[in-house]
């Protein structure tokens, strides 16, 4: 039998990146911490770490592991949840980007404040890149991020797959434009990065007029037909109209919306929030965001 205990230490260790942090997360010497992780290594039969400088990286194996080792003990955490008949309170803090917040939390909030009425929900709202810090740091337990085929980030459970789309004025044809007037997020944008990459392997001249973490006004700008932007097809807006290859607009990768949580304080008000994220996102369909 594998030992639950042994493997929420391993999955602290891979989410921290090292037993000195995790022995911190999960309270326990890090003497106590190698100890679990060697029988842990025993009962698998196989390496689980290498060391990498100071820190501390997943072989394989370990990547296997770790697939495992999450479901493992997130369902022995919702075993204990159902047959705990007291109320849910306490506080969850969540993480989100603006247009998230915008067009997902109305129907999650209002369904979890109905089941949950003494739990507390704590929001922040930040670009993605901080939002996975703020995790890092222990001062969020969960959060909802754009996840575009992102390279090196653990841990993320892929909710939510929608068409990144080309968007435009419908009253103006400023897609004609060259070059090409475009309105994205920030540097560190998975969206812009997407759209640069593809109009530079078309060839394509391209000017950044506004940049902006905000999409609200990245909105604006594409409503005023002053540029081009790119969009999950659920965040589309009446007056926006979608570009495609006919227009010379290269198609986009799928833009993943991801949930990311803390392990440090995977509390049972926690998972409750998390199952309802994902219950409302996946009831949720097109013609309703867009409407």
């Amino acid at each position: 039998m594998l030992d639950l205990d042994q493997l929420r230490t391993f999955v602290a260790i891979a989410e921290c990146g090292s037993f000195t942090r995790a022995a911190e997360s999960v309270h326990k010497t890090q003497s106590a911490v190698s100890m679990q992780m060697r029988r842990l290594e025993e009962r698998i039969g196989r390496p689980i770490f290498v060391r990498d400088g100071r820190l501390s990286r997943l072989t394989e194996h370990g990547e296997r592991l770790l697939h495992y080792a999450r479901r493992l003990v997130q369902l022995n955490d919702e075993t204990l949840a159902a047959f705990d008949d007291t109320e849910l309170a306490g506080l969850v803090r969540l993480g989100t980007p603006d247009d998230y917040a915008d067009r997902f939390l109305p129907e999650i909030l209002a369904r979890f404040s109905r089941s949950n009425p003494r739990a507390e929900v704590s929001v922040v709202c930040a670009p993605t890149p901080e939002l996975v810090n703020y995790l890092a740091e222990g001062e969020l337990d969960v959060a909802i991020i754009t996840h575009v085929h992102k390279k090196g980030r653990k841990g993320v459970e892929v909710i939510r797959r929608e068409p990144l789309l080309w968007v435009v004025s419908a009253r103006h044809a400023v897609e004609n434009e060259d070059p090409l007037p475009l309105a994205l997020g920030r540097a560190t944008c998975d969206w812009r990065k997407a759209a640069q990459s593809a109009l530079d392997q078309a060839g394509r001249d391209t000017r950044l007029l506004y940049s902006s973490w905000n999409s609200t006004a990245v909105g604006a700008a594409v409503l005023a037909g002053l540029a081009v932007s790119v969009l999950p097809e659920s965040a589309l807006r009446p007056g926006m109209r979608v570009l495609c290859e006919a227009d010379g607009f290269p198609r986009l990768p799928d833009c993943e919306i991801g949930l990311i949580r803390s392990w440090r304080h995977n509390t049972a008000v926690t998972d409750a929030l998390v199952e309802h994220i994902i219950s409302s996102l996946d009831n949720l369909t097109v013609a309703k965001l867009a409407g």
